[in-house]
């Protein structure tokens, strides 16, 4: 049951961002954002903690588990290190992923030429 309700949740995602880019004239770029700060949002009032538990790893994957990471970085360095903890936790739980995007978008770029 977890695996579908995983399966559900990343579709539903998926479902919600496709009706927005279809019927809007909002560009992907501003729907990631629009999903990161739903994420983060969610994080602050402890829903997408309870999300996580209801639909298990399907949570961790759309983009709205970026912003639930950086918010939950932040608010648990906040508690042990007080206001500049809120700096440091945001990229504690971040920063392999956005490392992995600056190397790997550098390695693309030596190997695959641009269109124009």
């Amino acid at each position: 049951m977890l695996l579908f309700n995983s399966f559900l949740f990343c579709g539903f995602v998926c479902m919600i961002s496709q009706i927005i880019l279809d019927n809007s004239k909002l560009t992907p770029g501003h729907i990631t954002s629009i999903l990161v700060v739903l994420g983060a949002f969610l994080d602050s009032f402890s829903i997408y903690d309870e999300i996580i538990k209801v639909v298990g790893g399907g949570a961790l994957l759309p983009i709205t588990s970026f912003g639930h990471s950086l918010i939950h970085g932040a608010l648990a360095k906040a508690e042990s290190m007080g206001m500049i903890g809120i700096l440091m936790g945001m990229f504690d739980l971040t920063a392999t992923g956005i490392s992995a995007a600056i190397i790997f978008s550098f390695i693309f770029t030596l190997i695959f030429k641009p269109k124009n």
